[in-house]
């Protein structure tokens, strides 16, 4: 390979992994592929979830397709969307882990928004496997339901943050509850133990969601 030739493949690939930049250099985009990690979506549901027009979510889940970051099939008038591996899921952990350490504006965000966290019990994934395996504890999934039944905690219950209220009386006080919901940027979960403590019960949140566990390796349930 001469010179002319080593530049211009140089050039060509280079310009194939800034697709992948571009498709990252969005605080929407970022946000979809965070959803998608939850399980599959049709364009309205993301459109919905992320507070944007239709149009404007279209646009977004062509531009990370382009970049084979999600993959696409069509159901009747609906057209579903989902990541296109577990690598893409990793490519957006890497970026969130990044932006913890290298921004400082990332922790004033978080402290800003989220200043009363502190005071909620929270364990990690290690000692809820441990809770678990001594069957000392009750798992509650926060999330919508359509999350959980694409996969979930072993032995967890399915009790979206809305429907919490109302099936309090159908969790027992002899045992603590351990919520968990998206992830570590995920309020579900926060405001599921704020209601349990005010209402008698020992409970405390998950740090990680319920893609942390999985990628981490830890058993899971569909």
């Amino acid at each position: 390979m001469g010179r002319t030739e080593h530049r211009e493949f140089k050039d060509k690939l280079y310009e194939q992994f800034a697709r992948v930049g571009k498709a990252l250099a969005s605080p929407k985009r970022l946000e979809i592929l965070d959803l998608l990690v939850q399980g599959e979506r049709h364009v309205e549901a993301v459109a919905r979830e992320t507070a944007i027009p239709m149009g404007s979510a279209s646009q977004h889940l062509r531009v990370l397709r382009d970049a084979g970051m999600v993959e696409s099939r069509r159901e009747g008038l609906y057209v579903y969307y989902r990541l296109a591996g577990e690598d893409v899921h990793g490519a957006w952990r890497v970026v969130r882990s990044l932006g913890e350490r290298r921004l400082a504006e990332v922790d004033r965000v978080v402290e800003a928004y989220l200043k009363d966290r502190d005071a909620l019990e929270a364990v990690c994934a290690e000692r809820l496997m441990e809770l678990l395996k001594e069957n000392e504890v009750v798992v509650l999934d926060v999330r919508p339901e359509e999350e959980y039944r694409a996969g979930h905690l072993p032995g967890a219950r399915s009790i979206p943050v809305d429907a919490l209220e109302a099936a309090l009386q159908t969790l027992p006080r002899d045992k603590e509850i351990v919520a968990y919901c998206r992830g570590p940027y995920c309020v579900f979960s926060d405001e599921a133990v704020r209601l349990l403590k005010e209402n008698g019960y020992r409970a405390s949140r998950l740090v990680e969601g319920y893609p942390e566990w999985r990628a981490a390796g830890f058993p899971t349930e569909e």
